[in-house]
């Protein structure tokens, strides 16, 4: 039989999300549940049974918001785009999502399925100028294909076993990467408090829980092993497209590494004027302020480059801190806290200059130094090589998921239709 087809609009109602007043007391910490996009983003299975926050009945009568059957999807139409699952229970939801409720010719979890085919499509179609959203009018225009009823649900039944499977492979991989970055977090942060040598008599490091760090090491703060410290300037350089000089924004680092997705191109007159108090070199520690804060990275080679806003470098003095080592450092737990630290109680975190030149940091004797980044680059590079083929086959399975749901979607895996 011919599968039926038109706009998502003739098979299915799509209802729109709503937030109560947040100050409406009243509103809140009630027993309805409230689907948000990050709690769809959160999820590992294709169903959402609870959410992180609840509203009230009264925040449903008098802010009118649509609550949506069991059974129904949800699907988050602001970036991120795409994040659905099927709800388990009553829900309602914020102006992130959209509800789709199934009509009798649409098989719900066969909607979801299908639906989660389109995702590249359905980015696509987003616009906005303030923010990337997918409108109602564009998610109801969505072209469709189903076909009977009995073989949407042998085809959904099918992709639930497939797709479990796959999906409990997936997790798996996903928590692998996760003890990965944990031991990869201990072995930076024990070669930068503890060094190699584990008799090594200690003293008290002024941290509680870090307890001792060696007798002979010192702990101080960047502007004591730094020959220079340098904010950017207070302005944005001009983005020139046959730019040839690069600017390094904050959203360059993440992790200790340089990625030039996050920056743009500038011209020679706009480099000379954003690098009079200096120009970013070899061994410079790169340092974001904001957005994200208090991340870093090495001067990366075959750039010549000018500090974008928010950003500051910190040139190490040879004599007292090997530039990899203080890169260690702010990547160490100790770092990690500092930066912590300054981020509660902030919609934003920011570091104000004063306190990168007071980042704390733990000083062995340099040549020590230089023992420690060698092997702990050893170290790092075999786990990097690990997470590397984790990562690999984490990807392959994902894409083999897209493909076997899309597949089965549209009617090319035989024996199915």
């Amino acid at each position: 039989m011919k599968p039926t087809s038109g706009a998502l609009r003739y098979f299915a109602r799509i209802r729109n999300g709503t937030t109560p007043a947040s100050g409406e007391a009243e509103y809140w910490d009630g027993d309805v549940k409230w689907a948000t996009p990050e709690d769809l983003g959160k999820l590992t299975t294709d169903r959402i049974t609870e959410t992180k926050r609840m509203v009230t009945e009264k925040a449903v009568e008098e802010s009118n918001l649509s609550i949506l059957p069991i059974g129904s999807i949800i699907i988050s139409t602001r970036a991120p785009i795409g994040h659905m699952a099927i709800n388990d229970a009553p829900m309602a939801f914020n102006q992130g999502c959209r509800g789709i409720v199934p009509g009798d010719r649409v098989y719900g979890p066969f909607l979801y399925y299908f639906l989660k085919s389109l995702a590249p499509e359905l980015n696509a179609m987003a616009n906005g100028t303030t923010f990337v959203e997918l409108s109602r009018d564009e998610l109801a225009a969505v072209p469709v294909a189903f076909p009977p009823l009995e073989t949407q649900r042998r085809i959904a039944r099918f992709l639930d076993e497939k797709t479990s499977r796959i999906d409990g492979l997936i997790e798996k991989k996903r928590a692998l990467l996760d003890r990965l970055a944990e031991k990869r977090q201990t072995l930076i942060t024990r070669a930068v408090t503890k060094g190699l040598n584990p008799d090594a008599p200690m003293k008290p490091s002024g941290i509680d829980w870090l307890g001792g760090i060696p007798l002979h090491w010192e702990r101080q703060r960047l502007k004591e092993v730094c020959k220079e410290i340098i904010d950017c300037k207070n302005r944005t350089p001009p983005n020139v497209d046959d730019g040839e000089y690069f600017v390094i924004r904050t959203s360059c680092l993440g992790g200790g590494q340089f990625n030039p997705a996050g920056g743009y191109w500038t011209d020679e007159e706009s480099f000379a004027e954003w690098t009079k108090k200096g120009t970013p070199q070899e061994n410079d520690v790169l340092i974001s302020r904001e957005a994200p804060m208090g991340e870093a990275c090495l001067f990366p080679e075959g750039y010549m480059l000018c500090l974008g806003q928010r950003m500051m470098l910190a040139r190490a003095d040879p004599d007292k801190i090997h530039p990899y080592f203080l890169l260690l450092n702010i990547y160490s737990d100790v770092g990690r806290e500092f930066v912590d630290l300054r981020k509660k109680g902030t919609t934003v975190g920011h570091l104000r200059v004063p306190e990168v030149f007071n980042f704390p940091v733990m000083v062995p004797p340099i040549a020590e130094q230089r023992e420690i980044v060698i092997e702990l680059r050893r170290q790092l590079e075999s786990l990097r090589e690990v997470e590397c083929r984790v990562a690999r086959s984490l990807e392959k399975l994902e894409e083999y998921r897209s493909a076997l749901t899309t597949a089965a979607v549209t009617g090319k895996i035989v024996g199915l239709q």
